[in-house]
């Protein structure tokens, strides 16, 4: 009996492993096509162009939508809901085709028609583009900044309407092979009897790719290249209102869209660009990177080409003002005035000192001008700040300061500039040029910073460099300022990498001299409890240009 249950087991065993061992059947999933396809659309009455659709449909994934007349790219929505603007002028009627795909990429289709209103109109910048009939316009090459990149929204890096990630200086995008295609670009707007505005982009046979995008053209090349690229044929320009990302005050709040993938020399996949301002002979645009939506790019056009070899900018070579400090007794006059006082919040850094014009802490004496800060005995301190404010003003130069700092813990004495529009804009909208500032409780480091809107505070551009010897010799502190570059220098070293001066920075107009030595403050720290006073000495300041 105990032999017959053993013959029963085994074989039930052997048939459950027979069982475990055989593979199920594949099930294929059905896959069924999208059924039941319908759009609703919502066309705005306000004159804006703008039309809403929803599309849906039984067992779809997504839609495409698909525009023609040259209306834009074919759009993606997961969830049917697209919301589309039409500009060309005057009430039209345009046809949509609505796609949904289900699994597999099966699909169903339907052509729809919408009229859309669009009151949109922008006169003066079609005659700008077109002179009426037909213009020619050129990369702005000999301007800084004709190309840049910076951020496209508010909330990626402070302020989002300028390139402040990167621009180019003049001419520079055209001496390399790499990207030279550009400046030789004839860009021709022109405009028929109807209103109707066309663009032709000539390009001599290249385009200059941003990397990004080089698989359209099957590129290989590191970094930006000018690639062969046909942009032959004509395309239709139709006017409409800015997307609103913009500040009203960045932007004339027109936006240029091409028919036919058009773009306006430098490829990052774009065919809108929205007018930020424009004359007769100058144009300032910006669109988006087409990959990135983070990035927005520059560009200036003008209706003069550029000569792409202009002749090398002169050095400073022509001494137009300075001060020796030969002269003993307080500061000469004519050439310098003082802010007194404690000024608002501590000068704005929550400084410790008071400022005055007393001998003991401004003077000139034994050829040097001495600026000294003095402990009072009872928790305050004084101090000077001399400035050539309505007496010296001037733009662009080379400017060479010889001085030796103080070294005493809470010292912050600074050779700097303000913008002479201070009394009127304020600052930081008037800019400033720190071309030496040092703190006792980090001695003999320099810093060199600019300040300007949305780069005020800790957020300047700012370089450091290591000087063993500046509290206890004469060094000199330099700044080449330019159209195009500002470059800070301690005895010929460089502190920091050339600061590219644009038409958005304020530091294209005149400025004063400041000098001063601050105690405390945001910037110059605890003070010294032993302190008792500290100079600053300068040798002299002279300006090239």
């Amino acid at each position: 009996m105990k032999q017959l249950i053993k013959i029963v087991a085994f074989g039930f065993l052997v048939g459950v492993l027979a069982l475990a061992c055989q593979e199920e059947e594949p099930k294929l999933e059905t896959i069924l096509p999208p059924t039941g396809l319908m759009v609703q659309t919502t066309s705005t009455s306000d004159g804006s162009g703008i039309v809403e659709f929803n599309a849906s449909a039984s067992n779809a994934l997504n839609y495409k939508f698909v525009f023609t007349e040259g209306n834009g790219d074919p759009e993606i929505s997961s969830n049917g809901y697209l919301s589309k603007r039409f500009t060309k002028n005057g009430l039209n009627t345009y046809s949509v085709i609505v796609i949904a795909y289900g699994v597999g990429g099966i699909s169903s289709s339907t052509t729809i028609e919408v009229a859309v209103q669009s009151d949109f109109t922008d006169p003066q910048a079609i005659e700008f583009l077109t002179g009426g009939s037909s213009k020619t316009w050129y990369l702005a090459a000999s301007e800084p900044a004709h190309l840049g990149v910076g951020p496209a929204r508010e909330g990626i890096d402070g302020d989002w309407w300028s390139p402040k990630w990167f621009a180019t200086a003049p001419f520079e995008k055209c001496n390399t092979e790499d990207s030279d295609c550009l400046c030789d670009d004839e860009f021709t707007f022109s405009v028929d009897a109807e209103g109707q505005m066309t663009f032709v982009l000539d390009n001599k046979g290249q385009t200059y790719f941003n990397t990004a995008h080089k698989g359209v053209v099957g590129g290989t090349q590191e970094g930006d290249f000018c690639y062969d690229f046909d942009t032959s044929g004509t395309s239709v320009v139709s006017l409409g209102p800015s997307d609103g990302t913009l500040p009203a005050e960045r932007t004339r709040g027109t936006q240029m869209n091409f028919s036919n993938n058009a773009f306006m020399g430098y490829y990052v996949g774009s065919s809108s660009y929205e007018i930020l301002s424009i004359s007769a002979n100058a144009l300032y645009v910006r669109t988006y990177d087409a990959i990135n939506p983070d990035l927005a790019w520059y560009h200036k056009f003008s209706t003069t080409q550029a000569n792409p070899s202009p002749e090398p900018e002169p050095d400073f070579e022509n001494l137009v003002w300075s001060d020796e400090f030969d002269v003993d007794g307080a500061p000469n006059a004519s050439k310098w005035g003082y802010d007194l006082g404690t000024g608002v919040n501590g000068w704005g850094n929550n400084e410790a000192q008071t400022y005055t014009s007393d001998s003991e802490n401004v003077i000139v004496e034994d050829g040097m001008l001495k600026i000294t800060v003095k402990s009072d005995g009872a928790g305050g301190y004084t101090s000077a700040r001399i400035k050539t404010e309505n007496l010296y003003e001037f733009k662009y130069g080379r400017v060479e300061i010889r001085a030796k700092v103080p070294s005493a813990g809470g010292t912050w004495p600074a050779l700097w500039m303000l913008g002479a529009n201070f009394d009127t804009v304020g600052w930081p909208a008037c800019g400033e040029m720190d071309i030496m500032e040092h703190v006792g409780n980090n001695a003999n480091t320099i810093l060199s910073t600019l300040h300007y809107t949305g780069n005020s505070g800790g957020n300047g551009p700012t370089g450091s460099i290591q000087v063993p010897t500046a509290t206890s010799e004469f060094h000199t502190y330099t700044v080449e300022w330019k159209a195009q570059t500002i470059k800070f220098m301690v005895d010929d070293n460089e502190v920091h990498t050339s600061f590219t001066n644009t038409s958005a920075t304020p530091f294209n107009n005149d400025f004063f001299f400041i000098f001063n030595v601050a105690m405390g403050g945001t910037l110059g720290g605890d003070i010294d409890p032993a302190f008792t006073e500290d100079s600053m000495e300068v040798d002299y300041i002279r300006v090239y240009q």
